[in-house]
């Protein structure tokens, strides 16, 4: 897989990649997008020169005697076509939005997208995450980089449209003056700029004083710390943390606004000797004869709207290169290769009634950046029907090994076969359709009990089959006592109407979707970590009752609940320290019976002293 790109390399698309993508977004999503900001263009320059003309119109007519009803007139038409012209482009100012609007939300549908369908190990790849969040935040509201771009593309082109015309018009007085105009335009904004960038090239030591700010209002506002906040007295050590960070963004604030003063200062050096040079020709040939009045005015005027443009063509350049750069981060993350195969893979259905055989072959895997493997040299077969559990202490490489079978992983050595094949031949989403799993922390989103057992929205879930589910995992009388029975929202996060389920309850519910998937595999990755023994034990066993007739593998941090399974395996060092079924290992004496019998003590010493 291609190394991504750090903040420092350069982008892999320029500014007319750039702009040319987005027109072809907007041509695609939207064509008025393109209409509006051709029509902004003409209102923007047309304005421009009436502005520019009107004035010397009016006396060249009063040097030429027009009479006082053709200087009405004249005047007239030139005050109706500006209004005509700001109207126009107000209207436009103010409709420009909703075309924009959908081009951006479009592309954030296409991220999200990119997201959710993306390879497993993007999902905990920190750099990934990193340049994924970057390309959202371009995405946020009407002022970042995917939106604002159209405001900048289309002053940029109305900028250099009205540069080129009063560039014309100040060589009829003479090249070197709009040379003199364009240089110290150029090299006022370029000495400005170096000033006024001096927040953006500190914008990591910002960003860090915004992101203690935001810790702390975050912190405050969690609901699922309030009980801790009230009992430890946090709430005062909050605001004085708060306020800390505050104090010293208002000293990075006031020190940004000093160096902008003095860019401004600049500025105002530079105009004034620029404005003075060419003033000063205009005024010695005026003196001399050699331009009318109302040429003098139009010349004079072109001098102020000259160097406006010039800086205005800068400003919108910076701007564009900067919303640029965000956009390529944005397609840089879309167009990143994926390690599995989907659509290009091999197509595998689900056979229904058909066991699988699952195997692991010679396989070694890991982390990227670790220095050592999580597993090595793993060897391991699960027959079609097996119930298998996994043990072993935190970090052993259990739920690593689920990974692997699950296809969330691919082995660094070694091969994942299914029914004997390598499963990187397939579509990695078909070859997901084979598993069905509850794992430690699962998903419950924001919708019905229907919708989160079914997985998918509104009437499109078989309501009879949910509730088979949810009888057979023991969860069907809590629902029904719930006032909206299963059409009752989950969480508080979007309805106000929502309700919590307790671990116990939350646990059932995941076990009454697995059951509703009815996928051949079934995996259990701890699932019952939060549970007391006895509410665990009887989860367990409900398990066993319900995947009878499916292959089943089962991670539990509690030796006494693998009694069930066919075969259990402890996995220890990076593999497999021993198995067999669970008599079998305690009568071996091994590191499996020592594991369970330091378990046992706790459990007998608790009970004890609950007598």
């Amino acid at each position: 897989m291609e190394k991504p790109k750090n903040d420092r390399q350069k982008a892999a698309y320029g500014m007319a990649s750039n702009c040319a993508f987005m027109v072809r977004r907007a041509w695609r999503d939207c064509k008025g997008v393109l209409v509006v900001a051709a029509g902004i263009v003409f209102c923007g320059v047309a304005a421009s020169l009436l502005e520019l003309f009107v004035v010397p119109a009016v006396l060249e007519a009063v040097e030429r005697g027009v009479t006082p009803g053709g200087l009405a007139g004249m005047i007239g038409w030139f005050t109706l076509g500006m209004a005509l012209v700001r109207a126009l482009r107000e209207y436009l100012d103010n409709n420009a939005i909703f075309g924009r609007v959908r081009v951006r939300q479009g592309l954030c549908q296409d991220l999200h997208l990119t997201f959710c369908r993306t390879s497993y190990p993007h999902v905990e790849d920190p750099d990934y995450i990193r340049r994924l969040k970057k390309a959202f935040r371009c995405l946020d509201g009407n002022d970042d980089a995917g939106e604002y771009i159209w405001t900048t593309m289309t002053e940029l082109l109305t900028n250099l449209i009205s540069f080129l015309i009063y560039l014309l018009l100040l060589a009829q007085v003479g090249p070197w003056v709009a040379a003199l105009c364009a240089a110290l335009s150029a090299v006022g904004y370029f000495a400005g700029e170096r000033i006024r960038s001096w927040r953006y090239r500190h914008r990591e030591e910002e960003g860090g004083l915004l992101h203690k700010m935001e810790y702390a209002v975050r912190q405050s506002n969690d609901m699922k710390l309030a009980k801790d906040i009230r009992i430890f007295g946090i709430g005062p050590w909050l605001t004085e943390l708060y306020g800390k960070y505050t104090r010293l963004y208002q000293d990075f604030y006031a020190k940004s606004q000093r160096y902008y003063l003095w860019g401004d200062l600049l500025d105002a050096a530079l105009a004034l000797l620029r404005n003075g040079a060419a003033y000063g020709l205009l005024i010695a040939m005026a003196l001399r004869g050699e331009l009318t009045v109302a040429q003098f005015v139009l010349y004079f005027t072109a001098v102020s709207g000259f160097t406006q443009w010039v800086a205005g063509i800068f400003a919108q350049l910076t701007e564009l290169h900067r919303q640029s750069l965000e956009l390529s981060t944005l397609r840089e993350v879309a167009d990143t290769p994926e390690p599995f195969r989907f659509e290009d893979g091999r197509p595998l259905e689900v056979k229904p009634g058909h066991l699988y055989t699952l195997e692991l072959r010679d396989v070694s895997f890991r982390y990227p950046g670790a220095e050592s493997d999580t597993l090595s040299h793993v060897n391991l077969t699960i027959h079609p029907g097996e119930k298998l559990a996994v043990v072993g202490k935190n970090g052993a490489g259990k739920t690593t090994l689920i990974k692997l079978l699950c296809g969330f992983y691919d082995p660094t050595e070694g091969q994942v076969l299914l029914d004997g094949e390598d499963i990187r031949q397939y579509n990695r989403r078909d070859y997901y359709k084979h598993f069905s799993a509850v794992f430690q922390q699962f998903s419950v989103l924001a919708g019905t009990v229907a919708e989160n057992v079914a997985q998918v929205m509104g009437d499109r879930a078989d309501l009879p089959r949910v509730w088979d589910c949810l009888e057979r995992a023991g969860v069907a009388d809590k629902i029904r006592e719930l006032p909206q029975r299963e059409d009752t929202h989950l969480g508080r996060e979007v309805y106000l109407d929502g309700i919590d389920l307790s671990g116990g309850q939350m646990q059932r519910l995941m076990l009454a979707r697995a059951l509703y998937k009815n996928a051949p595999v079934v995996v259990l990755d701890e699932p019952t970590a939060a549970l007391d023994p006895i509410a665990e034990s009887d989860l367990y066993q409900r398990y066993s009752d319900l995947t009878g007739h499916c292959t089943s593998v089962y991670i539990s941090h509690r030796l006494a609940s693998t009694r069930f399974c066919d075969r259990v395996l402890l996995i220890e060092n990076g593999g497999i320290a021993e198995e067999g079924t669970h008599e079998e290992l305690l009568k071996r004496g091994g590191r499996y019976a020592y594991l369970f019998d330091i378990q046992s003590k706790y459990y007998k010493e608790g009970a004890a002293e609950d007598e």
